[in-house]
């Protein structure tokens, strides 16, 4: 297998921020509808994709939706207020441009500050170039979402765009999907919505699955770069498996599942103790009577801005991994 960057880019420059998925539902729809045997989208969004077995009922969730930017006003001059949907920095924010659902493209910026360390997205306003109130309404209304806009590019080594986070993870699901040997797993391919906000979409959809296991597909940190917080996880070392993060402490039994199965595999592969944060995993485990639950990582740098980087090898070793864990007997 080799990395797809053509896919990999249609997914990451698609618009679809949390409670507005519908585009970067409709393009993985394309993606996987000859691999599956029914898919559904359910009460809240969420594409949930079933490839039939008779064994153990195994769900798979990545999640579709972004961080992005609501309006919530619009001065006598034109100029947008706004405020978070997800992770949103004020010092990354500052002098981005942002893409409307319509098409609408605008710059961010911030009224005088002194000490730039204190900013804050109250300080802050979105420009899209008209002149007065009416203007601007005509393109853009309070509630609607934008998000950061940013070119795909890559190298021999890397990928580095906005948005890997998680659609690199809807990647290595789609991806694995279409790899997949025969297996007696049942398995559940979930693309969530509303992450961002709260592992929303996981909820739901994990307690209409009732699944016997569970693993999320999502991005982690780093700590590789020059004087970064102190952190086992680098680019280029292998797929990550998950210990722990705040929403979850991984169940034993799928994460030494994950391990052996990277062992036997010759699968590169790094432990990950996240002390933040959390992934579709957190809603998974806590369904019903409870679901052993696990993460396949990938590591990326600079998460939640317009260059989130990601090793193109940590990539393809995390379809592996998934690919080996889906297609075992469980």
């Amino acid at each position: 297998m080799k990395l797809n960057t053509e896919l990999l880019k249609k997914l990451v420059t698609a618009y679809g921020p949390a409670s507005n998925e519908g585009i970067i539902r409709s393009i993985i729809i394309d993606e996987i509808r000859e691999y599956v045997d029914e898919y559904n989208v359910d009460n809240l969004g969420n594409l949930i994709a079933h490839k039939k077995g008779n064994g153990k009922k195994i769900m798979i969730s990545a999640h579709m939706d972004q961080i992005g930017l609501m309006v919530t006003d619009i001065d006598k001059d034109g100029f947008i207020r706004f405020g978070n949907i997800g992770g949103i920095s004020p010092s990354i924010s500052l002098s981005q441009k942002v893409l409307f659902e319509n098409g609408t493209m605008g710059a961010i910026f911030a009224e005088p500050v002194d000490d730039l360390s204190k900013l804050k997205l109250d300080n802050m306003y979105i420009d899209i170039g008209a002149r007065n109130n009416k203007e601007a309404e005509e393109k853009v209304n309070v509630g609607d979402i934008c998000i950061y806009y940013s070119e795909f590019i890559d190298n021999e080594h890397v990928v580095f765009t906005s948005y890997l986070d998680d659609r690199v993870g809807c990647y290595v699901a789609i991806e694995t999907l279409k790899n997949l040997n025969a297996t007696d797993n049942d398995l559940y391919f979930v693309f969530s919505v509303q992450e961002e906000v709260g592992l929303r979409g996981a909820k739901t959809a994990a307690y209409s699955i009732d699944p016997d296991f569970g693993i999320a597909i999502d991005v982690t940190a780093h700590g590789d770069t020059p004087k970064a917080k102190r952190f086992a996880i680098g680019l280029h070392k292998g797929t990550a498996i998950k210990v722990k993060d705040n929403s979850i402490i991984t169940h034993p039994l799928v994460r030494n599942n994950l391990v052996e199965l990277a062992k036997v595999n010759d699968i590169k592969y790094q432990m990950e103790v996240l002390e933040f944060g959390g992934t579709d995993s957190g809603a998974i485990h806590t369904t019903k009577e409870g679901v052993p639950s696990g993460v396949i990582s990938i590591p990326t740098r600079y998460v939640h801005s317009t260059v989130e980087m990601a090793s193109k090898d940590d990539i393809m070793d995390s379809v592996r991994l998934l690919k080996a864990y889906l297609e075992e007997k469980k």
